[in-house]
């Protein structure tokens, strides 16, 4: 089965190698002698893809794979942050594709905070054991390496959104406030809640992830530092899936931020819950589409 991906500029592993001397044409002989420039992130992404690469030729006979990644490789020694696999250029199952595309959200979204800057080479890990994964995942037969690439990419990522910043609190004006929030005749619409949080959920879950419980660790710090009357907590639901069932699960979500704030030491008396499932969509779609940002709770102040 040819799986030659067409993602990396043509010609750029013979242009690397001629810069740096090499003889061979092979691009994963390339990426074994190349010298890597550009940041930490890059350096430490070509050095991971050469790792991989290697093991795809040497150890598992998947030709074309190893040439893919030794591209990417070599992309990345020349300084190119390159990203990690699209999920439409594999060939998965339904259930693999939600799986692996919560993951990669959640790797961009770390890259999006930072995490290339704060902590290059375990970005670098996380970026190639997702890819990993997912060339593992398409070929689905070998359990122990899909298994072992899953687990890895999960404990880098949990690791890196540990040192992460959690992200800066959104005005309600920018995730869509309700406009009947805006008309309650107060001299500042903005006073009753000048901040929102966002806790964000995986596909059909109510479990509050890494990520989420680093954005909940400064809301408890925020609460401690001003007068809170009252804490409000919004569950929403992307728009698969029927209202009823959506309602259910927005008020789960809800709840679970709920019950963390709890342990974080939040009175429970100042916190008050809603659902409103698919109603109030932070990215609007059609009716039917898997959107991660609009699985979420909105946490905010009164």
């Amino acid at each position: 089965m040819i799986k030659l991906r067409g993602v990396v500029l043509a010609g750029l592993a013979l242009s690397l190698a001629a810069c740096s001397g090499v003889s061979s044409h092979s691009e994963v002989e390339a990426l074994n002698e190349v010298q890597p420039v550009g940041s930490p992130f890059t350096q430490s992404l070509a050095a991971e893809y050469r790792d991989f690469a290697n093991r795809e030729m040497n150890d598992m006979f998947d030709y074309p794979d190893a040439i893919h990644f030794a591209r990417k490789g070599l992309a990345a020694a020349g300084g190119d942050a390159v990203m990690p696999e699209p999920i439409s250029d594999w060939n998965l199952l339904p259930r693999h594709m939600e799986e692996l595309s919560t993951g990669r959200g959640r790797l961009i979204n770390a890259f999006d905070r930072g995490a290339r800057d704060i902590a290059p080479q375990l970005s670098a890990v996380a970026q190639a054991r997702f890819d990993c994964w997912i060339e593992q995942q398409e070929e689905n037969w070998q359990e122990d390496d899909i298994s072992a690439c899953k687990t890895q990419f999960a404990e880098a990522m949990d690791q890196l959104e540990a040192l992460l910043p959690a992200p800066a609190p959104m005005p309600a004006e920018d995730v869509m406030a309700p406009v009947s929030a805006l008309d309650m005749g107060a001299s500042d619409p903005m006073a009753a809640a000048d901040s929102m949080y966002l806790v964000f959920f995986d596909f059909d879950s109510s479990s509050v992830n890494a990520g989420g419980n680093s954005v909940l660790d400064a809301v408890a710090a925020e609460i401690s530092k001003r007068s809170v009357n009252m804490v409000s907590v919004v569950g929403h639901t992307d728009s698969s899936g029927s209202d009823a069932y959506n309602d259910k699960l927005a008020m789960r979500r809800g709840n679970a931020v709920r019950d963390a704030l709890i342990k974080r030491g939040i009175d429970p008396a100042k916190i008050n819950v809603e659902g409103r499932g698919e109603r109030e969509l932070l990215v609007k779609t059609a009716d039917g589409v898997r959107e991660p940002a609009n699985r979420r709770g909105q946490i905010s102040f009164q």
